[in-house]
């Protein structure tokens, strides 16, 4: 059974190694939100202005993706361990856009 300083260690780790994979979060993040904000103009923009999302929103819109896995598997560990990394990686990006 994990405590609490468990499942922020697993996120350590998790974050620590995800760089290898995935670039820095903000990078990362940026990517994504240029993807998202393709398909929103893509299935939307035709009726309307489509707000445009930053690395920020894409961190935020990553918890709730674990969020709602956790409304139906509570117990799901994983989702726990990945919330706190998403916003672990969350105030990283939030701080270098604050910085820009």
């Amino acid at each position: 059974m994990m405590d609490a300083a468990d499942v922020l260690e697993a996120a350590r780790e998790a974050v620590a190694d995800r760089a290898v994979t995935y670039g820095q979060p903000r990078d990362n993040f940026v990517r994504i939100a240029r993807r998202w904000n393709a398909h929103l103009v893509n299935r939307y923009g035709p009726f309307g202005p489509v707000p445009e999302m930053d690395p920020v929103d894409v961190a935020i819109m990553l918890d709730d993706v674990k969020s709602a896995r956790l409304e139906r598997a509570p117990n799901h560990i994983d989702s726990w361990i990945d919330k706190a990394g998403y916003a672990a990686c969350g105030a990283e990006v939030a701080e270098c856009e604050d910085a820009e």
